[in-house]
């Protein structure tokens, strides 16, 4: 005897079970958990990055009402703002060095570090962190860069008779990017370090024995097919951290060649935003600034997502 047991459909016949609303309706618990964080970001990020957007297509002084120009901001930018051109090179320079050698720094100091005993280990890690959070550290490297005798610099090279008289080493323009550059490694093991530690001390150790069995024979084979597939999540994570850094550097070129540097040598596309944006109040332009900033980071984090996807397949 055969019985049909009917059962009550889990959604209505007007609402689909793979819409949006449905999925919100069958798990609005955890999106009211996540509210708090959605209206917060969604107010003081998504929303300034949209604004941004149509501002850039305005003229916008920040005492009148905003003018709409079209796309005069952007032919400005390229065709007409010589000072623009210069700051692209230099932030291009600056971010395709200081980017991936901070990137493959944190994490080789890491996977290095990640190996020692647990006490050692600790001490390593606070004594290489420990320049990312230095506010000060600018006047110490400003001294040993002083451009008379008691630099540092200068004092051991006229000591040693290499040169006569001290080089003004952050004024001189062929100096100034080499040595912001210098200092922006040393300070580079930040918050992408702490990250790639994390994640080597959350890999299973099963995951290596599975892979010796399998044929893994050295630690190089071990990092490329086990480790770093395993921490795709931290480094791409690492990656962001390292392209917006390097992509938004202003702030510790300031503070070793000044606002105003010499023949804008270290000038950046984000000094230029700041510039446009904090000193003349010309908001629309500074915003078209900000969009094609945005575009490149976006673009370059879409890159090394694709490389990433690569690694270990």
């Amino acid at each position: 005897m055969s019985s049909v047991i009917s059962r009550k459909p889990l959604t209505s016949p007007e609402l689909k079970p793979d819409s949006l609303w449905a999925r919100i309706k069958e798990n609005k618990t955890s999106y009211l958990f996540i509210a708090p964080f959605a209206i917060l970001f969604s107010v003081f990020t998504v929303f300034p990055v949209l604004l941004s957007i149509v501002l850039s297509f305005t003229y916008f002084n920040m005492l009148e009402f905003p003018t709409w120009v079209g796309w005069n901001n952007y032919i400005r930018l390229f065709l007409a703002d010589d000072v623009f051109l210069i700051a692209v090179k230099n932030t291009l320079l600056f971010a395709v060095i200081t980017g991936p050698v901070s990137y493959f720094m944190c994490f080789i100091f890491a996977w290095f570090i990640n190996e020692l005993q647990p006490k050692l280990r600790a001490f390593l890690t606070l004594l290489f962190y420990a320049p990312s959070i230095s506010g000060n550290v600018y006047v110490i490297w400003k001294l040993i860069f002083s451009a008379d005798t008691y630099g540092y610099i200068n004092a051991q090279l006229i000591n040693l008779g290499i040169i006569d008289s001290p080089i003004a080493w952050l004024i001189t323009p062929k100096y100034m990017m080499p040595i912001v550059i210098l200092v922006t490694l040393w300070m580079s093991l930040g918050t992408s370090f702490l990250v790639f530690i994390a994640g080597l001390q959350g890999i299973s150790r099963t995951l290596y024995e599975a892979g010796a069995i399998d044929g893994i024979r050295n630690r190089w084979q071990e990092l490329w097919f086990l480790t770093i597939p395993a921490m795709k999540d931290y480094m791409m994570f690492g990656a962001i951290m390292s392209i917006t850094g390097s992509f938004q550097a202003a702030g510790q070129l300031q503070a070793l060649t000044g606002p105003t540097p010499t023949d804008y040598a270290t000038w950046t596309v984000m000094q230029h935003l700041l510039d446009y944006g904090n000193v003349r109040y010309e908001m629309g332009y500074a915003s078209a600034i900000a969009v094609v900033l945005f575009l490149v980071m976006v673009g370059s984090q879409k890159l090394v997502q694709r490389l990433l996807n690569k690694v270990g397949a």
